[in-house]
């Protein structure tokens, strides 16, 4: 399955108001207003950037995705320095949802591999 990450008014259909996401390099946020921001930002930095999902565990009410990350960063993004050259990382991500939303998420991504590359 293949997503694109730019239809960030999607957010309010998948993501409670009270959204909190933990997320590395600072990118965590306590509501859905701050987390369209962060993605925002991230498009305006990575305007090729995709998400492609690999695999989805649910139990109950909690969802667990396996995805691929690709882009090209063009310009400096939570930190990472600009390479202009496209990268790929993995990324987990669990979510706990209320009522169909996403209320609660960790996004456990391999930055490790983004920076070397």
């Amino acid at each position: 399955m293949r997503a694109t990450s730019t239809d960030v008014d999607a957010f309010d259909d998948l993501l409670h108001r009270e959204v909190v996401v933990h997320a590395p390099r600072g990118l965590s946020t306590e509501d859905l207003e701050s987390e369209k921001e962060v993605w925002r930002d991230a498009v305006s930095a990575m305007p090729d950037l995709r998400h492609e999902v690999q695999e989805v565990v649910v139990q109950g009410n909690v969802e667990m995705a396996r995805v691929i990350v690709t882009g090209t960063l063009r310009h400096e993004f939570a930190g990472v320095p600009v390479s202009g050259r496209p990268f790929r990382m993995d990324q987990a991500v669990i979510c706990h949802l209320d009522d169909g939303k996403v209320i609660e998420a960790w996004e456990i991504a391999d930055v490790g591999s983004l920076l070397d590359q």
